[in-house]
Formats: C-alpha cells, sequence, structure tokens
C-alpha cells in the first residue's frame, strides 16, 4: 500500500468536495443550478483595464519573463493607493511584492516565515488558505474564535502565553471571508499593542478593502503608528476591479517580511505575465468610478437576497462588506449541518451554496452566500427555496430525520 506523502497528510478532506460532486451531476441531468457557491465574480472587468493589457500585450518585448516582485510602475501604483486611500506610505522597492493572487502571496508568506512546529494564531471560521498555506510549510494552527471584540484579543493574549511554542504570528481579516465581519481603527490599534508586546507578526488579509456598503470605508492596520514594525497586509484587485482570473495581488508593509516574501518568490515564479501587470498598474491609477460601480451593484445584490430570502422564509443579516452573506441555517435543518443542508439545497431547491464546515469548525451552523448572480437570479433562487422551504418533513424523510416521540 503506497502511503500518502507528508504534506497531503496534513491537509483534511476537502469539504466542498462532495457539494460540487452533486452541482456537476445535478447540471449533467439539465438541472438549471443557480451558484451562489463559488465566490467567482461575474461582472465583466472595465474596459480602459481591458483595453491597456491588449494595447501591452502586442508589444513584441512584453511577452518575456517579468520580474518576481512586480514591475517598478505597479509597486509605485500599490503606493500610490495606499497614500490615497489610508494616508499610510510605503516604499515601493522595500515595502511592496506583487503576488499572483492575494492567496498565492498568503501561502508563500507562510512560506518564508515558518518553521516546522511553529505555531500561527487563525481565527476561525476564516478564509482557507490562513490556515492551510501554514500546515502545508509545517507549522501548527491554534484556533481562535472569529470575532472583533476584546475577547478576541484576549483570546490571543491567552494563546501566547499557555501554547508551547509561543506563537509566532496572528492572522487578521477584515472584512472577513465569509463572515463578512469588519473591524475599526480601535481594534487595529489594540491588535498592534498587543502584537508588539507579545513579540509577534500580525498578517492582515484586506482583500475586500473596497467592497462595504456603510459609509464608512475600511480600515488599514497599517493606518495604526508603528504597524509596520510588526506587520504585512493582503490586498487583491480580483473583486476591486472584477479581476479574478487575471491573479494579480500585493504584499506591502514590513521590510523585513517583504523582503522574506520576495526571495522566497524569486525561486518560485518570475511575476504575472507583464501585460497583466501594466494592466493592473492602469486599474489602481485610473479612473475610479468603475469601484463604485462594482460596490453598488453588489450592494443591490445583497439588498435583493435578504429582502427575497426574508419572503420566502429564511432570514439572513445584512452583511456590512465582501461579496458574501453568512446565513445561519433555519432552525429547522440545523441538525442535518452545514454540509448536508447544502447537499439538500442542490437537491431539491437547485440552488447551490458553500457550507460554513469549509470555512472552519466554528463555521458549522451557517453557509455562505455568494452574491454572484444578478438580481434576477437570486429572486428565482429565493423562489425555489420558498418552495423547498414549504415541504413537508414527511416529503423530506429520506434526508432528514424525523424526531421520535420518547417511549414511556
Amino acid at each position: 500500500m503506497i502511503e500518502e506523502f507528508h504534506r497531503i497528510k496534513r491537509l483534511p478532506p476537502y469539504v466542498f468536495a462532495e457539494v460540487n460532486r452533486l452541482k456537476g451531476e445535478a447540471r449533467a441531468r439539465g438541472a438549471d443550478i443557480i451558484d451562489l457557491g463559488m465566490g467567482n465574480p461575474d461582472l465583466p472587468t472595465p474596459q480602459h483595464i481591458v483595453d491597456k493589457l491588449v494595447e501591452t500585450v502586442a508589444k513584441p518585448r512584453t511577452n518575456r519573463y517579468s520580474a518576481s516582485k512586480g514591475i517598478p510602475g505597479l509597486r509605485r501604483a500599490q503606493a500610490a493607493y495606499y497614500e490615497r486611500r489610508f494616508g499610510v506610505k510605503l516604499n515601493p522597492e522595500t515595502q511592496i511584492v506583487a503576488t499572483l493572487g492575494s492567496k498565492e502571496g498568503f501561502a508563500n508568506m507562510a512560506q518564508a516565515i515558518t518553521a516546522p512546529g511553529d505555531v500561527i494564531i487563525v481565527p476561525n471560521p476564516t478564509y482557507p488558505i490562513h490556515e492551510f498555506g501554514f500546515l502545508i510549510s509545517g507549522a501548527s494552527v491554534r484556533h481562535i474564535p472569529a470575532s472583533t471584540g476584546e475577547d478576541f484579543l484576549r483570546a490571543v493574549d491567552r494563546a501566547c502565553r499557555h501554547t508551547i511554542p509561543k506563537p509566532i504570528a496572528m492572522v487578521l481579516s477584515y472584512p472577513s471571508n465569509p463572515t463578512a465581519m469588519i473591524a475599526d481603527l480601535d481594534f487595529y490599534k489594540a491588535a498592534v499593542e498587543l502584537a508588539k508586546r507579545l513579540g509577534i507578526i500580525i498578517l492582515s488579509d484586506l482583500a475586500y478593502s473596497e467592497v462595504y456598503f456603510d459609509d464608512t470605508p475600511p480600515p488599514s492596520v497599517l493606518q495604526v503608528p508603528g504597524a509596520l514594525d510588526v506587520t504585512v497586509e493582503f490586498t487583491s484587485l480580483s473583486k476591486t476591479y472584477s479581476m479574478p482570473g487575471w491573479r494579480m495581488g500585493f504584499a506591502v508593509g514590513n521590510e523585513r517580511l517583504i523582503n522574506a516574501l520576495a526571495r522566497v518568490k524569486s525561486y518560485l515564479d518570475y511575476g504575472a505575465f507583464t501585460p497583466i501587470q501594466v494592466a493592473a498598474a492602469a486599474a489602481l491609477n485610473g479612473p475610479q468610478d468603475c469601484v463604485e460601480e462594482v460596490r453598488q451593484i453588489y450592494k443591490r445584490r445583497r439588498d435583493v437576497l435578504v429582502e427575497s430570502f426574508a419572503r420566502a422564509g429564511w432570514d439572513i443579516p445584512p452583511p456590512p462588506a465582501t461579496m458574501f452573506a453568512w446565513a445561519p441555517i433555519p432552525d429547522r435543518f440545523k441538525g442535518l449541518g452545514s454540509v448536508e443542508f447544502s447537499k439538500l439545497m442542490i437537491e431539491k431547491a437547485d440552488v447551490a451554496v458553500s457550507p460554513g464546515l469549509g470555512f472552519g469548525e466554528y463555521g458549522e451552523g451557517f453557509v455562505r452566500i455568494a452574491l454572484v448572480e444578478n438580481e434576477h437570479r437570486i429572486r428565482q433562487a429565493a423562489r425555489n427555496i420558498k418552495k423547498f422551504l414549504a415541504q413537508s418533513p414527511e416529503t423530506l424523510h429520506n434526508v432528514i430525520p424525523i424526531p421520535q416521540k420518547a417511549s414511556r
């Protein structure tokens, strides 16, 4: 019998696999599955960004190897974005690295800073790479229930005092995927103070910095004085400019940590295709009305989702940010768990969602719903769900355990 390789054995079974299989089988049978599961933006990339890509790709020299840490113009564009948006000044030569999406940046940062046996503090539930990037690198993960309050920071403090070896870093992710939690500047100030006192690194995921629905834009932890001493922050163009397949993101912050990431990347890749980097710079430097348009589309979809699902009998808290709603499973189905409920949604309502368990054990009891279909399709999903919820337990007896009366 052939044993699994060591790093593969450290990865748990893929929670989404069974749901994805059922979704594929349903579509093969001709079912019209409304896919609100995968967070794959459906909006077109703004035309001026596409035009810059087309213009650049026609130049013969742009088909050569690019720069692993990002071309200078792109790093300068990211520095300008941070100064414009957050009032944070960054050195594009020493404090910015372009990454192949924030996910790759996170995974390679884990490779750069982690030794076997190191411990990382990770919120739970959270985006899977926050945990698995470090597990693949040989680290251990200490989970803290996700929140943006003092209880989270107290839990970090306890973890550092009572974990052997002491954790070397903590992950922050606000606005959060999947929960849509947001953090304010006071929370970040307390987090930076704690990290400095404990001697740990902050790894901040700010991929949804521009997808927010209230008047106050989400802050960056780097706005806190002294945060650059201990922090690297990851951002992405995927959602802001509807460029998910372009795979363009950034890591910015502490020079020592950025240098470590750049060195690891120099052994692994030559950076994104140069025309993509040029077009990404055009996105950051160009007109930003497209960002507001994307934000308003997601806000309208959020409002339609919350209102139409409530009429269907499923109350969902309106998310303040991100392109996701974090939805508690209806009481009648809580006993199934998030995976079985997600499978049932495909089978009985032709709607795909992501089981909360896929984002960590504390995600059980919830599903993540992505705002990646238009308003008409979201309303159709609500109609399907209304019919599904109206079915009697007897109709669903093959999947829902029917409580038995206790014997006397």
